[in-house]
Parts: structure tokens; sequence; C-alpha cells
């Protein structure tokens, strides 16, 4: 008897799945669908992928498996290449047709997503790829983007059957292991997040009803961060909770306080508002990768190439990664990262910023490295905000974190730095914790400054510059707007030079918003 195979990936529930609405409208008692997560071992061997990725994984996918089970079928678990185990399938009980979510992921995912497509082709089995955020493959520019994305997050949820029919004789589940095979070692995380469905609505509703009252006040620092953001990227990225079920939650509740008196509502609007705003922003930013793939490991802007590659500093890189660069913001926030897996936004911005501009690294190897630490990794938001804020997209203004300034105005106190540089942690003097070189024999295990600030900033605004001012920039650079950017600001293939002009630079600046989650 075949089997409608439901092919999940980053989409690990039940509830507004698109695939496995479809599948159960399609599947019937000659053909019921079989939920299928495979693990892989090639692209657990992949250098952006870490083992606390695996850990929120895995309880995720225990916890959808708890929930397939009471719509009466196993989640089916395989490790291998999903080719291999798909043609066994096909082989053994015969795959009708399969059903899965779109995905936008790394290189690697884009490869094997076509080879699934043209293996499924050849054997004459359909294969339905459902949207799942507000991502139009195949898009050819900007234009209307956003009246998308508001009719896919308007629209009714995916039901989920109540029931669905039984499988063909005993199907080994398959086990959970405790690591994949081909993941490599590396450091714990002890301040993980938990994974899961019931931890993401536990979070939703505890933002909903009280730790996001002053988001849009409290997202920029890393002392309110931590409780003040939604913390709900990593369970978009694994799709516990689906894009669509989180923003019509903050509209209903936003609806709610809109008939509530002035004095009850307080500070909720705005803090609503700007987590509406950033849930529309993750979608933008996923899009640039579905359009332009090789943003993963090339320059947007290919003015921009040869500019930092060959003067890679090992020893800076380093220091960076292991939070000993001499500059107590940057390695507090480096090791909270380690620990935790998360940081806000705004200090993701400034590490990526030291990293590029200060050390002068080309961002592909801090890509990296910071995709293996943020549980939250999200291809499309990751490479596109690592261009962004390293300076090579080419359609926004290059701007260059001053890591001490940051810290006296995000922590004043200094408390966020002595508690994680606990070689620092007896200075009480705020001024002695953020530029502890002005009394080194205070701190005498604490790292002396990596670089010169003033000079290597100095140095990084004349390099770029240089390219900004080279033959062919600006073409380039509207060429990349075009197809890339956003159109919320008005922007439009109409007017006069000066006007597209003006709405590009409106665009781009929107580009730059931040999207804490």
């Amino acid at each position: 008897m075949p089997v409608t195979l439901l092919w999940l990936k980053r989409d690990l529930r039940v509830e507004d799945h698109a695939a496995l609405a479809a599948a159960a409208r399609a599947a019937d008692e000659a053909a019921p669908v079989l939920p299928l997560y495979v693990i892989e071992p090639e692209l657990w061997a992949e250098p952006d992928r870490s083992g606390r990725h695996w850990d929120f994984l895995r309880e995720s996918l225990q916890e959808a498996r708890v929930a397939f089970a009471a719509l009466g079928v196993p989640l089916v678990v395989r490790i291998g290449s999903v080719l291999e185990i798909f043609q066994a399938l096909a082989d053994t009980i015969g795959v009708a047709a399969i059903h899965a979510h779109e995905e936008t992921g790394s290189g690697w995912t884009f490869a094997r997503d076509d080879q699934v497509r043209a293996w499924a082709r050849d054997r004459g089995i359909p294969l339905r790829e459902h949207r799942q955020f507000g991502v139009l493959r195949g898009l050819k520019d900007r234009d209307g983007w956003a009246a998308h994305w508001e009719r896919m997050m308007g629209a009714p949820k995916a039901e989920a059957p109540a029931v669905l029919p039984p499988l063909p004789g005993e199907i080994d589940p398959g086990t959970i292991p405790d690591r994949p095979p081909g993941l490599s070692a590396d450091a714990p995380c002890p301040g993980r997040q938990p994974g899961g469905r019931a931890a993401g609505l536990d979070l939703l509703g505890s933002f909903l009803s009280r730790r996001g009252a002053r988001y849009h006040q409290e997202m920029s620092s890393p002392l309110t961060a931590q409780q003040a953001c939604s913390r709900l990227s990593a369970h978009l990225a694994y799709g516990t909770l689906s894009m669509r079920e989180i923003v019509q939650a903050v509209r209903v509740e936003r609806r709610r306080l809109a008939d509530a008196p002035p004095a009850a509502r307080g500070l909720w609007p705005a803090a609503l508002n700007a987590l509406d705003g950033r849930l529309h922003w993750h979608c933008h930013f996923i899009q640039k990768l579905e359009s332009a793939p090789e943003i993963e490991w090339r320059n947007m802007h290919p003015g921009f190439d040869g500019m930092r590659e060959d003067a890679f500093d090992a020893e800076r890189f380093k220091a960076w990664t292991e939070g000993r660069t001499g500059f107590p913001m940057v390695d507090a926030c480096m090791r909270m990262l380690v620990e935790t897996g998360w940081i806000n936004f705004r200090m993701r911005a400034m590490l990526t910023s030291f990293a590029a501009y200060h050390l002068w690294l080309h961002w592909r190897e801090p890509a990296l490295h910071l995709a293996r630490l943020f549980t939250d990794y999200e291809p499309g938001i990751h490479y596109s905000q690592m261009q962004m804020q390293s300076g090579t997209t080419g359609v926004n203004t290059p701007r260059i974190y001053n890591p001490v300034k940051q810290g006296w105005d995000h922590d004043p106190d200094a408390r966020f730095i002595r508690r994680w540089v606990p070689e620092l942690a007896r200075l009480e003097d705020p001024k002695l914790a953020h530029e502890p070189w002005r009394a080194p024999n205070a701190a005498p295990d604490y790292p002396a400054p990596i670089v010169d600030l003033t000079e290597a900033a100095r140095f990084a605004r004349s390099e770029i510059a240089r390219v900004r001012r080279s033959d062919g920039y600006r073409e380039a650079a509207g060429a990349i707007q075009r197809r890339l950017g956003s159109r919320r600001s008005g922007l439009k293939q109409t007017g006069g030079a000066k006007e597209r002009a003006a709405a590009a630079r409106r665009a781009a600046t929107r580009d730059q918003m931040s999207f804490d989650l």
C-alpha cells in the first residue's frame, strides 16, 4: 500500500501546518499519510551546524512525535540521505505523493531540495511544496511583496486533521539519537532555551501578557532584552510555532487593547506595533536569500570583492571568538552568547561590526562562528545581516559601532560587563569596567585592547569610502536595491532619477531596522 509522504524539515508542529493539511486532504485509506523526518549526516557536518541547534531540534522533534501520535500515526525518524531513504520507501511500500514546506536554508539544503525535486519528477511522484513564511519563490522583484505578506498572514490558519488514516502494517518509528552522525564536538550551551511547541506557546503567552509591555524600549540593552524580547526566534527557525499564528495572536491582542480605556493600555500598543513590524522584517530578510542564495558566501555588492579577504588575521579572529579582545562590551556579549545561545540584535550588530571594521575580518568566517552560536540561526536573516553590518550590501549606510559607547549606552553601571567578564568583576568604578586600560594594574588577567579603536575605525571608513567611489558602484547598488530592497518606503520603478534615488535611500534606511524577536 503506497503512502503520502509528509516530509518534515523546519516545521515541527501539527498546528497551522499547510503541508500536513494538504496531505491529509489528498490522502485516503489507499495512500495514508506517513510523517517523516530525516536526520542527514552530511547536513550536520556542515560548518554552520552545532550541538545547540541539534539539542533544540531534538526536544522539538520529541514533542512533535507526541503530537502526531495523537493524530493516530507515528512520526517516523530515519538517519541518512533523503534520496536514499525516499528510494527505499518507494521500493518497499510505494510513495503516492510527497508534501513538504518550502525551505529557504543554506546552500546545502538548496542543493538537496533540487535533487529531491529531480528524483520525484523522474519517477512521476507528485511533490507539493507549501509556503510557510511570507516568502515568495520565483519572485522577480519586490513590488507588491508586502501586500502578499499581509494576505498570507491574514488568511485562516491551516486546520490540523482530527485523525489520520492508519498506516499499513508495522512501521518502525526509529529512534532520535542523542547526537546526529556528522556533527563535530563543540562548546556546550548550558543556558540554552528549551525547544518544543509547549515552550514556544509559553513564551508567546508570557510576552503578550507580561514581558512585552516595554519591548520597544528595552530590546536594545542586553540587561533587559533577555526578558523584554519575545524569544520566539528559535521557535520560528525550527517551526514549532508558525509565523501566521504569532502574527494573528499579536493582532488579536492589539485589537483588544484598542477597545480598552487609555489608562489600561499603557505602553502596550507601541510594543505590539514594534513586534508586528519585526515579524514582517523577518520574512523580508529571508526573501533576500530566497532570491539571491549566493549571498551566503559572496559579497552582495561585487565592488567589495577582495577588500578584506586577503587581510584575514587569524589571531584577531581567535580573540574575538573567545571573548578576549580587550573591549569589555564585546567580550561580555560573546561570552554570554557562547553560554546561552542568544544575544539581542543590537549586540549582534555590534559584534559583527567590530569584527568587520575594527578587526578588518572578512564576514564569512565570523558568520559561520555566529551561526554555530545562535540557537535561533536562520540562514535567510543571518547572511543578510552579516553583510549589512559588515558594509558589503552596497545599499546600506555602513554603521561602525563604537563598542565603548555601546557599553555606556546600554550598560551604564557595567552590571552586564561584570556579570560576563569576571576578570573585571571587582572593578566597582563603571569607568574602569568599561575602559580597564585606564588602570591596567587593576585587572591583570584581562587582555589589553587588541586594536586602537580610533585608528581601526578610520582605516575602515577610508577603505569603504574608496570602494563606494569606484566606477560602476552606484549602478550596481541600484540593481541590488531593485532586486532585493524593501518597497515599504514607496520605492517604484517610476519617476525621475532624483525621486528613485531618494526612495532607494529611504528603503535602505528601513532595511537597517532591528528585528529583535
